[in-house]
């Protein structure tokens, strides 16, 4: 039996190091980065423009300079006092400044072509009241969605669904002849959002169910305000809740639990049961809610400016 060489140490080091060397074959890619946390600070600014809004409409409304005896608050506020609680009950301002600042008038809208009055109408408050209530429910409820989707698509949520509250309501013949103002329908849009959001990545949550009990059931008691507290504008509820619902299935599509992005898999690994980012059935919901969003403002508009109203809105 022949006698081997003897081995070097040099050698023997070189050949552990081979032993060991990572193939990049068998190497498993990084997990996917986590989802990215973004600062909310468009919500706060809409916040502040919609309270920035209502101090103009009260500057511009100047109660005592027709009734300063009856107006609430005055001399202390000055010329930013209320109008008597008889006018408006909500402490605000006269309908007169509200339609000249901007409010939804159907006649206006119609008639005139004021077609702005659709988005303008959003940011006006008819008295603190109803500013304060809309205003706490934005924070509550817009930041965190700010926070996981980004100022960008919340942003076209909240504008898109503000116009879809503000067409139905138009469009509703029991509000042909009243002034409509505030961000709930925007803010009903957030609500509605939230709901097809877990509808479309209801793969990757673990108490769905719960979560959407608990949705479904702040959704009905918000609709339930409205339709027991009087003057409340149910129709733009319900115009911003289906436009946020729908608007939901295409702006808050989340990836599917495992799918890991190509940029985040090493040179060479090779995949072979990549899994794609989205199911089939978000691309069927988003295809399906852009379409009939498209569509249904479309048919919106279209029988806005044929004159034609809408008899009968649930709730």
């Amino acid at each position: 039996m022949g006698k081997g060489l003897p081995l070097s140490n040099k050698d023997i080091q070189k050949g552990i190091a081979t032993m060991h060397r990572p193939n990049p074959h068998h190497q498993l890619p990084p997990p996917p980065a986590l989802a990215r946390q973004w600062f909310p600070w468009l919500v706060p600014l809409i916040f502040v423009a919609n309270v920035a809004a209502f101090v103009y409409e009260m500057y511009v409304n100047d109660c005592p300079s027709r009734q300063p005896e009856d107006c609430v608050l005055y001399p202390t506020l000055g010329r930013f006092s209320f109008e008597p609680l008889q006018e408006n009950p909500l402490l605000g301002p006269t309908a007169i400044t509200l339609v000249k600042l901007g409010g939804l008038d159907h006649k206006l809208v119609v008639d005139d072509g004021d077609w702005w009055r659709l988005l303008s109408c959003i940011w006006l408050h008819a008295g603190v009241a109803h500013l304060a209530t809309n205003m706490l429910s934005l924070m509550f409820v817009g930041t965190g969605l700010e926070r996981e989707f980004g100022f960008l698509n919340i942003g076209a949520l909240y504008v898109v669904s503000g116009f879809g509250g503000s067409l139905l309501s138009t469009l509703n013949v029991d509000h042909a002849d009243k002034i409509s103002v505030g961000a709930s329908g925007a803010l009903f849009g957030l609500l509605g959002a939230m709901l097809s959001e877990l509808i479309t990545n209801w793969t990757i949550y673990a108490n769905k169910c719960t979560a959407l009990f608990m949705l479904i059931i702040v959704v009905a008691i918000n609709l339930a305000i409205g339709i027991i507290i009087p003057h409340v504008d149910n129709s733009a509820h319900i115009g911003g809740f289906i436009a946020g619902f729908l608007l939901g299935f295409v702006l808050f599509i989340r990836p599917q639990y495992g799918y890991v992005s190509r940029r985040y898999i090493p040179a060479g690994y090779d995949v072979k049961h990549k899994k794609s980012k989205y199911k089939c059935y978000q691309y069927f919901f988003w295809v399906l809610a852009l379409l009939l969003l498209v569509a249904g403002f479309a048919s919106g508009l279209a029988k806005l400016f044929n004159g034609q109203t809408v008899d009968k809105v649930p709730f």
